[in-house]
């Protein structure tokens, strides 16, 4: 039992619907208790939902009316009787609910004990037939009642001034004060029907309306705004959350798009990759193939024979340039042919000078404003570090990651063939892959295509020496990369930005290490003027440390001329206007060209008539000039290089596979600059092959070039008088190039070419204006929409020439005298010490056996700059080098070291106290004799290597401990001679060493950690770079040049091979008929390969196989030394007299003081002004030397 709590005497309980309220009003006797009818009768159920039963109809009908309404528009409300107290303590208060919906006649399945139900009360059911008439109006106002106190209440004050009595007394005061604890209605129902409240209703109803009417109407304008705005901002929120929605969408679609975008692509270049790297091995494989048949079949390979004839070999000029961009070296031509089916073209198919400049007139449809303007460039600081920009952009890329870092579409630059593809580059490499289904692609000869290289190209990293940015028809879009194999590789790109982030992809190289420049990556994007401003190579020209011809090549370098593009091939000056003459004097004025002046004023008459037009031009269309072509074009490169493959491949493509008509051919030297005089159509300056490549002139291919109209047969170019061989033609023009007359005006020409002179009023004076589509900023071609003008455009281009970027806009600076520069003591022109004797010390050592070797490497900066002497007893000296030679000053110089000799003894074989750190004890083989072939130094005299060792390898030692580091294996025979080529930056060298199985290896030496090989893991097994095949004999000589790429090597029985550091053979330099058995070579960069063979016979070879000199002596020469520039050669022997001689035709020039004892070795220091010279006595002797004392303009000027 849970007792109920009561509610207080007098108060209603209201139960709403499907709530039941019990109340107990009769005594247990007259009225039946619910609950006991409930225990009695199990099955029946509490009324929850405000359904009755059939038994209960009448009394609840009775009790449903209430002020007429009926229980069908009423909610059915539940009769209410009051209850005595005792009726309610003694109430039992259990119930049990039916789970499911009632219906009748059904019973319960479960009933279940109802909790305690406090305050519920149930009338008996006949109650409604006594309920008095307060019970009805609080049944009937239950709903409305507590409303209505509630305005009662809150309107209190306006009701108390309202509701007056017939005297005006307040009636509401303590009824309102009652009405707030009171739950009866009796109240609430007199108050509304007492006469008070109907006279103020009458009074102030009217009153009262209005003001509630116009609260009511401020409240729903505000409560409308108020409305408004929420609205709007939930309408705001939504729409909102829709565009978010709409965007994230569109977002989450573009990522799906570009996500699926990105795999196609990245498959894409999968499959680019691999068939470009099929494309490659295919190529790789052909060269390798083509490599080995060479090695095979040549006639000394191990296929050829003896009885080879040589008229079907065909040469063709190697992409490989010297330290001076020169390409001088010629390999095997597999695809050369003589062009037995090419004709010849007709005098009429060629146009005059004026039809060609209306044919260009009339295709002309745009006009340039910036003909003879620059456009203003941002001159960059280009010292110190890269800016925060550029270290930020390489912060980016080196974030990125993946196979490929960089791909985008790109043209490959070669001489006549422009091909698209695409380049990829990686973390590590560079690609690229001609796009072989292109059209223009498709119509490219295959003849053309075999002398393209990098089609499907592949370039590493580290092989990368130098990045140069480049023009294309004018635009600035080009990339050139410069290789360790020296060769060079053009791209060109669709856009500036393109280039810049190649540039950002590629190692920080800059443009090399021979200019003066930080390398850096701004510096490969510099424009060619910053390059300029900021190179020392202009002071280095003025004081006369470089040649004019090295620096009229750097000057091509950075203004974008390359050899890639025939458009803006190298420009050189003629110099010379004598080609009459059977001698040519270099000291007479007259016979050089006015260097101030352009090509087409140098004819006074000529001059007027280009004056005359430029001031009566009258064509609107085309800016006004006095040339129609530039002085370079592909045109006139081609026909300048014609005799010489690809050159002639180029030329026949170009020109519907025909030659030119004979009598417009070039054919000879002087004929050519007679029409550079006279012809006004003809402005041609020359190209940089005429001052180094003698086998332009040479029909060597046997090229059917017709007759002229006299009948002369058109062949090798015809020379001048002054010239008996194309290579003194090349010699006296380079002496001529070098000469002072030139030198003291070239500044001149280069404002006309490079410089003020270029562009502008300048131009105009000095009669210096081309074709406005040759200047670099005169068109955009990016803003030519309709391709067929574009191609239009591009073809003008190609047809005008390109003149270089403008490297100055001031005059440039003259170069300083030579009498000016002979008094600095950093001059190499240094006259006045021709009086100075010719012996300057004899250096006996304790020991007497012979110097069989001597190494001058005497640069200052080394650590231990020294002359390292070896004698045949395997004694090593380290001897200090002095640099006293020279003025107060010189590099190296101290007031301490004033009073010494040149050279100064090894303190441990002076003083007899550490000759075991000096003295090589591994036994050699006893059939080996000990000469200098035998000994190598590193150029930074810290080691020895040594062959000749009975277990066939050579050795390399330390001269500060004399202790072995490293043994070198890889002959199968013993190795019976080393040479080392000269070093680059960082002591890196090759050496090469020869062997009694006929073979030689090329080794690479490290000189970072100083070991044969590129591994210092794998020291002990080291590589060779090259296997060098095709001797039948001992190898006795051998002298490797890396400048030019070459191995010379000689065998004891003959003869002299030729072979590239890549292991190809390319020829034999074979001499007369008794130059026979090799024993001294020397290759300088210069092309000269002198041979000295047994009995004192010396040949002199150029690099591609020619004889240019011999002759024979009255002494068993033991050594031999060309000088750097490779003019002049020096000879010691048995003699003990020194000689030198002119290298082109051995003149003899000089011949020293001869001494008591026979030469073993010689060498020069790094200034050539000393030479040291290893004796059979033992001893060293320090002659004084001077190369420049036998030079053409010393002897006549001084």
């Amino acid at each position: 039992m849970v007792p109920v709590k009561k509610p207080p005497p007098g108060t209603l309980s209201v139960n709403t619907v499907g709530t039941p309220t019990t109340s107990g009003a009769a005594t247990p006797g007259s009225t039946p208790n619910i609950f006991a009818a409930a225990t009695a009768t199990p099955k029946s159920m509490i009324n929850t939902t405000g359904a009755t039963d059939s038994a209960s109809s009448s009394s609840s009908s009775s009790s449903s009316f209430v002020n007429g309404a009926t229980s069908k528009n009423l909610p059915a409300v539940q009769t209410v009787a009051p209850m005595t107290e005792d009726t309610v303590e003694s109430m039992s208060v259990y119930c049990e609910v039916e789970q499911c919906e009632l219906r009748s006649g059904l019973t319960p399945p479960e009933l279940k004990p109802f909790s305690s139900l406090a305050g519920f009360q149930t009338a008996p059911r006949d109650a409604g037939q006594c309920l008095s008439i307060t019970t009805k109006l609080e049944r009937a106002l239950e709903k409305v009642a507590p409303l209505l106190r509630e305005i009662f209440v809150d309107f209190a004050p306006f009701l108390s001034r309202t509701l007056l009595g017939s005297h005006g007394q307040e009636l509401l005061i303590e009824g309102l004060v009652c009405m707030k604890s009171s739950t009866s209605v009796v109240e609430l129902v007199m108050l509304l029907c007492s006469q008070e409240w109907q006279n103020s209703i009458q009074k102030n109803a009217g009153l009262a309306f209005i003001e509630l009417i116009n609260e009511g109407r401020l409240l729903c304008h505000a409560m409308k705004d108020h409305i408004v705005r929420v609205a709007n901002e939930a309408e705001f929120i939504l729409n909102r959350q829709r565009a978010e929605d709409v965007h994230k969408h569109a977002e989450f679609e573009s990522n799906c798009a570009q996500y699926a975008a990105d795999r196609r692509e990245e498959e894409r270049m999968c499959d680019h990759l691999i068939s470009a790297a099929k494309h490659r091995d295919h190529v790789t494989a052909n060269q390798l193939k083509q490599k080995i048949l060479n090695i095979l079949t040549n006639k000394h390979g191990a296929w050829g024979t003896m009885s080879q004839s040589q008229l079907h070999d065909f040469w063709r000029l190697d992409y490989w340039e010297d330290d001076l961009r020169r390409r001088r070296r010629f390999v095997r031509n597999p695809f050369g042919s003589t062009h037995p089916d090419v004709s010849l073209k007709a005098l009429e198919d060629y146009g005059t000078e004026e039809e060609e400049e209306e044919g260009l007139k009339s295709k002309k449809t745009f006009r340039s404003q910036s003909v003879v303007s620059q456009n203003p460039e941002a001159e960059l600081m280009l010292e110190g570090d890269d800016d925060a920009v550029s270290l930020l952009q390489e912060k980016e890329m080196d974030n990125l990651a993946g196979p490929v870092v960089l791909s985008t579409p790109a043209q490959l630059v070669s001489p006549v063939v422009v091909v698209h593809g695409t380049l990829s580059i990686t973390t590590t490499e560079i690609y690229f892959e001609v796009d072989e289904d292109d059209p223009a692609f498709k119509k490219i000869h295959t003849k053309v295509l075999a002398y393209s290289e990098g089609l499907h190209g592949k370039w590493m990293f580290s092989e990368i020496r130098a990045v140069f940015s480049r023009r294309y028809l004018l635009q600035n879009t080009g990339l050139e990369v410069f290789m360790a194999n020296r060769t060079s590789v053009m791209f060109n790109f669709p856009d500036q930005a393109t280039v810049k982030r190649v540039v950002y992809s590629l190692p920080r190289v800059g443009v090399g290490t021979s200019y003066g420049l930080p390398q850096a990556r701004r510096i490969s994007l510099a424009t060619p003027r910053q390059l300029f401003k900021s190179s020392n190579m202009t002071q280095r020209w003025q004081r006369r440390e470089i040649s004019n011809f090295e620096y009229l090549m750097f000057l091509n370098t950075i203004a974008g001329r390359t050899y890639n593009d025939l458009n803006q091939y190298p420009v050189f000056p003629w110099v010379l206007t004598n080609y009459e003459s059977e001698e040519l004097d270099l000291t007479l004025p007259g016979n050089f060209r006015d260097l101030s002046k352009p090509i087409g004023a140098l004819n006074p008459k000529r001059a007027v008539f280009y004056a005359e037009r430029y001031d009566t031009w009258e064509e609107d269309g085309t800016p006004p000039h006095h040339y129609g072509s530039l002085y370079s074009t592909a045109n006139t490169t081609l026909l300048w290089m014609l005799r010489i493959e690809p050159f002639t491949t180029f030329f026949l493509n170009a020109n519907e596979n025909q030659f030119d008509h004979p009598d417009r051919a070039f054919s000879g030297i002087a004929r050519a600059w007679r029409d550079c005089q006279r012809d006004t159509a003809d402005v041609k300056e020359l190209i940089p092959e005429f001052y180094y490549l003698p086998e332009m002139f040479v029909n060597s291919s046997g090229f059917e070039l017709g007759q002229r109209e006299d009948g002369t047969p058109v062949s090798d170019i015809e020379l001048p008088a002054w010239a008996k061989k194309p290579e003194d033609f090349v010699r006296i023009n380079r002496m001529a190039l070098e000469s002072e007359f030139v030198s003291c005006q070239l500044h001149q020409w280069i404002d006309l070419i490079f410089g003020y002179k270029q562009r502008g009023p300048e131009a105009v004076r000095a009669l210096n204006v081309f074709h406005f589509l040759s200047y670099e900023g005169s068109v955009t071609l990016d803003t030519i929409a309709d391709p067929a003008q574009r191609e239009l455009m591009e073809t003008q281009i190609q047809t005008c020439g390109q003149t270089p970027s403008q490297l100055l806009i001031e005059p440039h600076p003259p170069r300083s005298s030579a009498m000016h520069l002979c008094f600095l003591p950093q001059s190499p022109l240094m006259f006045k010490d021709q009086m100075q004797q010719d012996v300057i010390m004899v250096l006996k050592f304790p020991s007497n056996s012979p110097v069989t070797h001597v190494a001058a490497n005497t640069l200052p900066h080394l650590s231990v700059p020294a002359a390292v002497t070896v004698t045949c007893s395997r004694l090593f000296a380290v001897n200090r080098w002095h640099n006293t030679v020279g003025l107060r000053g010189a590099p190296g110089y101290s007031l301490e070291q004033a009073h010494h000799l040149p050279i100064e003894m090894d303190p441990l074989i002076a003083n007899n106290s550490g000759v075991s750190k000096r003295q090589i004890t591994d036994l050699v083989d006893q059939s080996i004799q000990i000469n200098t072939h035998c000994f190598v130094v590193t150029a930074d005299n810290r080691y020895i290597l040594v062959c000749g060792f009975w277990d066939k390898s050579f050795r390399v030692y330390s001269t500060e401990t004399g202790k072995l580091t490293q043994i070198v294996f890889g002959h199968w025979d013993v190795v019976t001679c080393l040479a080392r080529s000269e070093s680059y930056i960082g002591g890196d060298c090759y050496i090469v060493s020869g062997s009694r199985d006929a073979t030689l290896l090329l080794w690479y030496w490290s000189g970072r950690h100083h070991i044969i090989g590129d591994n210092p893991n794998n020291s002990d097994y080291p590589a060779p770079r090259a296997v060098l095949t095709g001797h039948d004999h001992e190898v006795v000589c051998v002298s490797v040049c890396a400048e030019l790429g070459l191995v010379i090597s000689g065998a004891k029985e003959g003869p002299c091979l030729v072979h590239t550091i890549t292991g190809d053979l390319l020829r034999a330099l074979e001499g007369p008929e008794l130059c026979l058995r090799p024993r001294l070579i020397s290759v300088s960069s210069e092309g000269h390969c002198i041979i000295c063979y047994e009995r004192g016979r010396f040949c002199n070879f150029s690099i591609n196989g020619k004889l240019l000199a011999q002759m024979e002596v009255n002494d068993s020469t033991r050594a031999i030394l060309l000088s750097s520039d490779g003019q002049n050669l020096v000879t010691g022997g048995d003699n003990g007299v020194v000689e030198v001689w002119q290298a082109c035709d051995f003149k003899q020039l000089y011949i020293y003081p001869g001494c008591d004892a026979g030469i073993r070795a010689m060498d020069l220091s790094h200034d050539q002004r000393t030479l040291i010279t290893g004796m059979a006595s033992g001893s060293i002797v320090a002659f004084n030397i001077d190369f420049n004392r036998w030079h053409y303009e010393h002897q006549n000027r001084y």
